[in-house]
C-alpha cells in the first residue's frame, strides 16, 4: 500500500549524519571498554612478568652455591687459619685435635676424619658401644675402623654440601673423637644429663661463629 503524501511529509527523514548518530553512541562505550580492557590486560601481563622476574631473582639469590674445593678451603681456613691443602685433601686442627678431610670431586664425595686409637685390642664391648653410638648419639658423625685404627668420620656428598653442614660436620667429628670411651657423642643431639653435653655444644657454636662471615 502506498504511503499517503501527508504521512510521508509529516516526518521528514533525518539527515544522513543524524541517522548514524545512535549507532555511534552505542559503539563509543564498547570501544572505550575494549581499550580499557586491553590496557588492563597489558598491565596485568606486565605485572605478572615483573613478579615472575622478581621471583626468579629471589630464587637465584637463595639458591645454595655448590661446594667445591676452593670454597671448602675458604671455610676450613676460617675455622683454622693454619689449614693445609694438598690437592683434594685438607689438614687442620680444631681444639688441638688433628682433622683430615679427603675429597673426590669425580665421585662427588667428601669425608672428615679424626684418628682416635689403634684398633688392636678392641673388645666386643667396645665395638657394641660404638655401634650403639652410631645409632643414636653420634648423629651425623660415625665411629669406624679402617687401616688398623678407630676413626671418627663425617661423610657427605661434596657438591650439595652447605657451608653450615661442613662446619657442623667437622665439629661433630671432633666431638665424637673427644668423647670416645665416655659419652660417644657428636654433641649435636644427646640424651641424658651431664656437663659434657654443654661443652660439646659450645664447640659447635664456636665453629659456627667462625664461619658466619664466609
Amino acid at each position: 500500500m502506498p504511503i499517503p503524501p501527508a504521512l510521508a511529509t509529516s516526518h521528514p527523514p533525518l539527515p544522513a549524519h543524524r541517522r548514524r548518530q545512535p549507532r555511534l553512541n552505542l559503539l563509543r562505550p564498547m570501544a572505550v571498554a575494549a581499550v580499557t580492557l586491553a590496557f588492563a590486560l597489558g598491565f596485568t601481563d606486565l605485572a605478572q612478568a615483573q613478579g615472575q622476574a622478581q621471583t626468579q631473582d629471589e630464587v637465584e639469590q637463595q639458591a645454595p652455591v655448590n661446594m667445591d674445593l676452593d670454597r671448602m678451603e675458604t671455610i676450613l681456613t676460617a675455622l683454622d687459619p693454619q689449614t693445609e691443602r694438598a690437592g683434594a685433601a685438607f689438614r687442620l686442627t680444631i681444639e688441638d685435635v688433628p682433622v683430615l678431610i679427603v675429597t673426590d670431586p669425580l665421585a662427588d664425595r667428601m669425608r672428615a676424619m679424626v684418628p682416635i686409637r689403634s684398633a688392636e685390642g678392641l673388645s666386643s664391648e667396645d665395638m657394641t658401644r660404638m655401634m650403639q653410638a652410631n645409632f643414636d648419639s653420634a648423629l651425623d658423625a660415625r665411629y669406624a675402623v679402617a687401616e688398623g685404627r678407630v676413626w671418627a668420620v663425617y661423610i657427605h656428598p661434596l657438591s650439595p654440601l652447605r657451608d653450615d653442614q661442613l662446619i657442623s660436620g667437622v665439629g661433630q667429628t671432633v666431638n665424637a673423637a673427644l668423647s670416645y670411651g665416655t659419652l660417644f657423642s657428636s654433641g649435636a643431639v644427646q640424651f641424658g644429663r651431664g656437663d659434657s653435653r654443654g661443652e660439646q655444644q659450645k664447640l659447635l657454636e664456636r665453629l659456627q661463629e667462625r664461619g658466619q662471615d664466609i
